[in-house]
């Protein structure tokens, strides 16, 4: 039961951000290294991955499928994350200390991701 409501609150997470991609372009491509081409695609593909796999997590035939391509989402975004905080894109209205604290939180969504979905208790 503890992982079934993880995995709704997960997948909501996913869904809401990826959505949020959409709502807020800008504050997303200002995220992305410079060195990336097409951030405005790349932002599109991430969004669209994230609410793609938020879905895909809540359907048993596409879980593990689903839950492995927002584990490697995570990690390619990572970059952006790190680009973020070291450039202090804080300008946004988010403290300093925010964008330094979501980097281990990246390891704390792949753990949450495999324990709810790819884990053999997972279902």
């Amino acid at each position: 039961m503890l992982k079934t409501i993880a995995r709704w609150l997960l997948a909501l997470a996913f869904i809401l951000a990826g959505w949020n991609h959409f709502r807020d372009p800008p504050f997303y491509i200002a995220m992305i290294p410079p060195w990336l081409p097409r951030p405005d695609l790349l932002n599109t593909i991430s969004g669209a991955a994230e609410m793609a796999g938020g879905l895909g997590i809540l359907i048993v035939q596409l879980r593990r499928a689903a839950a492995w391509g927002l584990i490697a989402l995570l990690i390619a975004v990572f970059p952006a994350n790190v680009h973020m905080a070291m450039n202090d894109l804080a300008g946004k209205g988010i403290a300093p200390w925010i964008l330094w604290a979501r980097l281990p939180l990246q390891f704390v969504f792949i753990a949450w991701v495999y324990w709810t979905c790819v884990s053999r208790r997972s279902t």
